[in-house]
């Protein structure tokens, strides 16, 4: 059975991007006769507003989506702590103090999603007096996994090498985890089958194949679809874009429009003035 989510975080309002992130994962799902999931992902702090959540709710049900609802992330805390700690034992992982001044201050290399992280703290003495990140030593756990494949419904076959991010986190300084651990182990524990998430994070996947191999978790498929993006060629983003009438899912069902009759357009790609269906920039490609 194919199961697919739709994991926001409830740190900003939900904009079109979002609803047409949810739309495909509802109906790949609903057109398999399988199961879609909504899963809060609220880690991220004091930047987590629990009131969002039942907006996201709102609008969904607008759109006319179906869902079933799984624990939220902050219900998940020990299931974090385990792997990180069991990563941790094997030798995988390494605390880091560096800010990200000092980062880049020592003018790191550009990866494909920004800088990479020279693995300065990598076999140095931990220093308890300065807040820390736990990374992952992308070298040692690369050799741990061997060659591994991950399958996309566009790309298909494609070797896992996630070296381009160097040592990521996965225990942030201010979160119990960062999102490669948190949405890896969520997506396992809820048994998602098929992850559905934008073009943009296709390389992340590369990361989450490894770390499933690891930790001895089941691997789905991935299928990552095409982007909205705004007249000046970006993503939509919750700081920049879902504040506007025209994209926030809120302001549009608060203002009476017909939810699922936008639906039915962003599926068939009709989507509004300024805005654009495509593949990300800096996809698989």
């Amino acid at each position: 059975m194919i199961v697919t989510r739709f994991a926001p975080s409830p740190n900003g309002p939900l904009h079109l991007g979002h609803a047409y992130s949810a739309i495909v994962a509802h109906d790949l799902a609903r057109d398999a006769g399988g199961r879609f999931l909504l899963r809060i992902e609220d880690i991220d702090g004091a930047r987590s507003r629990p009131e969002l959540a039942d907006n996201f709710r709102r609008d969904l049900e607008w759109l006319g989506l179906e869902w079933e609802e799984v624990p939220a992330q902050s219900t998940r805390l020990d299931s974090y702590e385990a792997a990180a700690r069991r990563l941790m034992e094997e030798g995988l992982l390494y605390r880091c103090t560096c800010t990200r001044a000092e980062i880049q201050a020592l003018e790191p290399r550009m990866g494909a999603e920004g800088l990479v992280y020279p693995g300065t703290c990598r076999g140095e003495r931990f220093d308890p007096s300065r807040p820390s990140a736990m990374r992952l030593d992308m070298e040692a756990a690369m050799a741990r996994a061997g060659e591994i494949v991950w399958e996309d419904a566009d790309a298909g076959a494609v070797i896992a090498d996630p070296r381009e991010f160097g040592d990521v986190v996965l225990v942030r300084k201010d979160a119990p985890a960062s999102y490669h651990l948190a949405a890896t182990l969520d997506d396992a524990a809820d048994g998602v089958s098929l992850v559905t998430r934008g073009m943009d994070l296709f390389f992340a996947s590369h990361i989450h194949r490894v770390l499933q191999q690891l930790l001895n978790l089941p691997v789905p498929r991935w299928h990552h679809h095409q982007l909205l993006l705004d007249d000046d060629g970006r993503k939509l983003a919750k700081s920049r874009n879902s504040g506007e009438g025209r994209l926030g899912l809120s302001e549009l069902r608060i203002a009476g429009e017909d939810g699922t009759a936008l639906a039915d357009r962003l599926r068939m790609g009709q989507i509004p003035c300024g805005i654009t269906l495509s593949r990300y920039p800096h996809g698989a490609s």
